[in-house]
């Protein structure tokens, strides 16, 4: 814009001076003023041609300007071009590709339409077929199926009320209940839980090393000894014995401590001090068992006392079995005294019931079994160690005695807090619960809740109607019942649900 008025100017300028040099020649003029036209004629001239070339230089300028953004701009708009093109092509490929998948959607519509025909003659064939062989109808064979559920549900319904009944009769042994309770309310003993590991303090942390010896030689002599590893790690102050022997755990861990005690630690001194743990512990058996026999009031061989004192160091489900054995001898004790009979026998047999369990696994058989031979070989009463041997049916009860051992033992192993189930149970417990309700082809899913005394199954909707989840119900129940060993009893729900889903906009 500024060059365009630059031009206009200059014309102007240029036709003002050629205006001025006309009238300027009108005029009479002296030879001075001739020479003075001369220059500024000639000035006008160099002036004009400056601004002529000034202006051209600048129309050529302006050109090129112009010329580069049409240049560029065809470039853009050539860009343009080909993406649109490109773009075109892919729209074109897209369309051809759906009109494919179109085409082979209606072939597999029509296909799916002849297997759906072929299907629905097959099923008519099949069903005319099996109506010839079993010569009944459609009607006959739904109203034979009634039949069969109906005599199923009879007998699900009958046993429901042998239940009742066997529950009323149970209501109605209201004085074997109370003999029951006033013996159990009478006796109050604790539960000691065992582990498999010990732990020993040290006076400070320059025993471990010390308990290593060099190149580790005296934690390998220990553990050779004793046959019990030797756990030396971060904790301070203090080390760990494991093993799932609770006598050589024991050794152990007496030996370890007179050690520490000594201060002289090395491969002789750990052979003696073992030595010495062994026949302290033997010492300490033979205690515990005159210990539970004169708490009991009974007189029993020397060489049963070292094996029932062995059975301090052994457990059951948790449960310390010296302990156990205590408390069923005084259950089985408060149960004679209820019922009127001879306690010194009762209290004889529920103290050894168990002695099978302290002889180690070289002898082969039931511990009961094992128990009732000890009892025999060591002069107890014939009815004592038949006693010993039918408490869990390995023989037949013969006598009342035989049964109050049973009942002493189930009462002292079924005592809230007596017994607990290993976590590792419990868990394959519940997982054989919910695998065996998953196992029906309706169940979409499965859950066992209340510490297994319930199991929710959720079933597919589409593939169970509410009748087929009732009987759904019944048939998960016979087959846990079946199937399965479980405490108490199960309740099954089984839960279908439909739902549908829409979004307003």
């Amino acid at each position: 814009m500024h060059g365009i008025i630059g031009y206009i100017g200059l014309g102007v300028g240029i036709i003002a001076a050629l205006v001025l040099g006309y009238l300027w020649g009108r005029i009479p003029r002296t030879r001075k003023e001739e020479e003075l036209l001369t220059a500024a004629q000639e000035e006008a001239e160099r002036l004009k041609r400056e601004k002529l070339l000034e202006a051209r230089q600048q129309i050529q300028e302006m050109r090129d300007a112009a010329e580069a953004r049409a240049k560029r701009r065809e470039e853009e708009l050539a860009r343009m071009e080909e993406r649109i093109l490109q773009r075109e092509d892919r729209l074109g490929k897209k369309s051809t590709y759906l009109e494919k998948i179109e085409d082979s959607l209606r072939a597999d519509e029509e296909e799916l339409e002849q297997l759906k025909e072929e299907g629905a003659r097959l099923l008519a064939e099949g069903k005319a077929h099996l109506e010839r062989i079993a010569g009944w109808s459609e009607q006959q064979a739904q109203e034979h199926l009634l039949k069969l559920v109906e005599a199923e549900s009879q007998r699900f319904f009958s046993r429901k009320v042998e239940e009742v009944e066997r529950r009323t009769k149970e209501e109605a042994q209201q004085r074997a209940a109370r003999i029951l309770a006033t013996a159990i309310q009478r006796y109050s003993g604790e539960y000691v839980e065992e582990n498999a590991v010990s732990s020993v303090p040290l006076p400070s942390e320059e025993f471990k090393g010390r308990i290593i010896g060099r190149e580790g030689r005296n934690i390998k002599t220990f553990e050779a000894l004793t046959g019990v590893e030797l756990l030396v790690d971060d904790t301070p102050e203090m080390v760990v014995l494991s093993s799932f022997h609770p006598l050589r755990r024991e050794i152990a861990r007496l030996a370890l401590s007179r050690l520490i005690e000594d201060g002289r630690i090395h491969p002789a001194q750990i052979e003696e001090k073992v030595q010495r743990a062994r026949a302290r512990l033997a010492e300490q058996i033979k205690e515990e068992g005159r210990k539970a026999a004169f708490d009991l009031g009974i007189d029993i061989h020397s060489e049963l006392t070292a094996l029932l004192g062995r059975l301090r160091y052994r457990t059951s489900y948790g449960q310390n079995q010296l302990a156990h054995s205590v408390e069923v001898a005084w259950i089985a004790k408060m149960l004679a005294d209820e019922l009127g009979i001879d306690p010194t026998n009762a209290k004889r047999a529920g103290l050894l019931h168990d002695i099978g369990k302290a002889v180690d696994h070289e002898v082969e058989g039931p511990h009961a079994l094992i128990g009732a031979d000890l009892a025999r070989r060591y002069g107890e009463k014939a009815e004592v160690v038949h006693a010993i041997a039918a408490h869990h049916e390995d023989v037949e009860p013969e006598s009342i005695l035989d049964v109050l051992i049973q009942a002493a033992d189930t009462l002292s192993a079924a005592r809230p807090g007596a017994r607990h189930e290993t976590f590792e149970r419990y868990i394959q417990r519940l997982k054989d619960l919910e695998t065996l309700c998953r196992s029906f082809p309706a169940v979409q899913e499965a859950y066992a809740l209340q510490a297994g005394r319930e199991v929710r199954v959720m079933v597919h909707p589409e593939r169970a109607s509410d009748e087929v989840a009732a009987k759904l119900a019944y048939d998960i129940a016979r087959a846990i019942e079946e199937e399965l060993n479980y405490p108490g009893e199960i309740k099954v729900n089984v839960i279908r649900q439909t739902q549908f889903t829409e979004s307003a906009k």
